[in-house]
């Protein structure tokens, strides 16, 4: 294929849309009010607008806020009582606590107790 055929079909198929875009498809009257019709009969019922629902909808409804507040919850959890494999980050802020604290025993979970020989 040559490039002047190419540039032939081009237009052949460019006049075919021409001629498509010029004559539209019309539908009748009576049958897009009936599609109009049954369209409005299958959307869902509008709650009302505002308010604190509004935001619980936002927020993706009953199973996004209860995410959240599991979230929230265990976040805070961890934040005031924290595992003993993580370091209570809040005492060492208000000096209620010291890095040199920590004792050797700690660290025989993850077999950093074994020495070599």
């Amino acid at each position: 294929m040559t490039r002047s055929d190419k540039n032939t079909s081009d237009t052949e198929i460019e006049t075919l849309f021409a001629a498509a875009r010029s004559a539209p498809p019309t539908v009748p009257e009576a049958l897009m009010a009936s599609i109009l019709a049954d369209a409005g009969q299958m959307q869902p019922a509008q709650p009302a607008q505002g308010g604190v629902f509004s935001w619980l909808r936002a927020l993706g409804g009953g199973p996004g806020v209860g995410g959240l507040v599991f979230a929230t919850c265990v976040g805070f959890w961890i934040g005031v009582a924290p595992p003993a494999n993580l370091p209570d980050l809040a005492g060492q802020l208000l000096n209620l606590q010291s890095s040199t604290d920590i004792d050797d025993s700690d660290l025989t979970g993850f077999g950093w107790d074994i020495e070599e020989g």
